[in-house]
């Protein structure tokens, strides 16, 4: 039984104006191909403008707290503060290389980790309520709202530098309100994405897509890198602008299901067939096409569908891996020297971005290969494991070389992104539409934020604990992140046993149907 019209048209929100512009330009109605590329391209470009708004935190963050002697491949030199008069007050003007109060005092480390503790603790916090309301609202609302708010704070924390604000709890506030219309945004993409593809191939398919978190990341740090030399301001405003475009965009365009638009799901469907026998010996993870509206499923309900648990904790320590070379990366390799000397701010930015670059290749293998293996938990354990070598050899020999440290940055980047993006995509679609729920799709937000908040936790943990830990030695720092990448793997241990049973039952009915046709 299909949807009843009425049903169809308060979760659409009528007909879309984009629709409407491509369907005129196209002469007739659009394929499901069609649609599913313009939720692909949408999506895609609404996080990556996401993650480049968070990125230039990162970029800044050197800038706000010089600590080196000497900076740069070309050793900018620390400059004298240029105090001028105006209306009898003091003002400190801030150029490259002067820092910015409060951050450029001793305790400017810890401040810095504290403005990231508070966006990704209030981001994780929301993330929780996100998902309880994407499933119940029209999510391309829902997702533009976010977008513009997150544009608008992220330029707001960029005013403070025309506005020559010192005040801490300025920037605090900033933050926190950034996070909390950040945490609209996963839930509601993987959602909409969940919704235009069935689960043939999504590990693939989200792991290309999944790009978007590296990708933004890398536009991120470009663009906060280039605009230091205008200032730091320009640094936030230039990627809360763009994303603001980009969430006008979202609610011009995005179909959030095919029915909100009318398309045929069976019509020319992006779809992949099912290995014959899959169905005999169904995996953990098998999703069912809804056939008729339910009601949202609950909070505490969604935390008891088999593999959310694990999941979720596993990407606690994953993303506290994750973020961690998030926030701080670009700040290490600035305050490290490599080759004996001291890169720029703008050049470890820009050094920063291979680790992404390495994250995007890592998000790809692991959808490819856990759609080979059918077996997500058994991919995303194997590149944690994986990770713990890779960051013990970034510490110990990245100080050689720039040539080393960029190699063995992407490698890293690889093995740790690899996992997060298998999980925080695929593996949050899966269990979204897990056949317990009886072919109800409207928990996908739901399990997507409970999973993804549960890391966001992990997120925020890490980088605080940077911010203190980094002060006394940056070894202590990767022996915290190897331990966090070996218990993430650990975590689902029970979950990777169950899928070699699965892989050893499925093996053996291969063979009794050829004996019993000797018989």
């Amino acid at each position: 039984m299909g949807l009843a019209p009425e049903v169809l048209a308060r979760r659409s929100g009528g007909k879309l104006v984009g629709a409407r512009v491509l369907q005129y330009i196209n002469g007739g109605p659009l394929s499901f191909k069609t649609y599913q590329l313009i939720v692909l391209i949408v999506t895609f470009l609404a996080y990556t403008s996401y993650h480049a708004t968070r990125k230039t935190t990162s970029i800044v963050k050197s800038v706000l707290d010089p600590q080196s002697a000497d900076t740069g491949l070309t050793f900018f030199r620390l400059r004298p503060i240029n105090v001028t008069e105006s209306n009898g007050l003091r003002r400190v003007s801030s150029k490259l290389g002067e820092g910015w109060a409060p951050f450029n005092g001793s305790d400017g480390t810890s401040l810095l980790g504290q403005l990231d503790v508070a966006f990704l603790a209030v981001y994780a916090f929301g993330m929780y309520f996100s998902g309880h309301f994407g499933d119940r609202c029209n999510l391309r609302i829902f997702l533009t709202v976010g977008m513009v708010g997150t544009g608008l704070f992220t330029s707001l924390f960029g005013v403070g530098y025309w506005g020559n604000i010192h005040n801490f709890y300025y920037f605090l506030v900033v933050q926190m309100i950034a996070g909390l219309f950040q945490s609209t945004g996963w839930p509601s993409v993987v959602a909409v994405v969940g919704n235009w593809f069935g689960k043939s191939k999504r590990g693939l398919i989200m792991g290309i897509w999944n790009a978007h978190t590296s990708v933004g990341n890398i536009v991120g740090s470009l663009i906060g890198s280039a605009m230091l030399t205008y200032g730091w301001g320009w640094s936030f405003v230039v990627p809360g602008l763009i994303t603001a475009f980009i969430g006008l965009v979202v609610f011009l365009i995005l179909p959030v299901t095919p029915e909100s638009v009318g398309a045929d799901r069976e019509e020319d469907d992006i779809s992949f067939p099912v290995k014959g026998g899959e169905e005999a010996a169904e995996p953990l993870l098998r999703q069912e096409t809804p056939v008729e509206e339910k009601e949202a499923v609950g909070f505490l309900e969604a935390w008891k569908i088999p593999g959310v648990a694990p999941f979720a904790l596993c990407l606690f320590f994953a993303k506290l891996v994750a973020y961690t070379f998030l926030y701080w990366l670009p700040f290490y390799v600035s305050h490290t020297a490599i080759d004996g000397k001291y890169l720029s701010s703008g050049t470890s930015g820009t050094l920063s971005t291979l680790f992404d670059v390495g994250g995007v290749l890592g998000g790809i293998l692991a959808g490819h290969i856990s759609d080979r293996l059918d077996a997500r938990a058994i991919t995303a354990a194997s590149f944690m494991y994986c990770a713990i070598p890779a960051l013990f050899f970034y510490r110990s020999y990245g100080h050689i070389s720039l040539l080393l440290n960029g190699a063995l940055m992407f490698v890293t980047g690889m093995f740790v992104n690899g996992p997060y993006a298998l999980i925080t995509t695929a593996v949050s679609a899966d269990l979204g539409t897990h056949k317990s729920l009886k072919g109800n799709s409207r928990a996908l937000a739901t399990v997507t934020a409970i999973i993804d908040g549960t890391g966001s936790i992990g997120a925020a943990v890490g980088p605080l604990l940077t911010g203190y830990i980094s002060a006394k030695s940056w070894s202590a720092v990767f022996t915290m992140l190897m331990g966090a990448a070996l218990v993430a793997g650990l975590l689902l241990t029970k979950l990777v046993v169950a899928e070699v049973t699965t892989k050893i039952e499925e093996s053996r009915p291969n063979r009794a149907p050829e004996s019993s046709l000797i018989v």
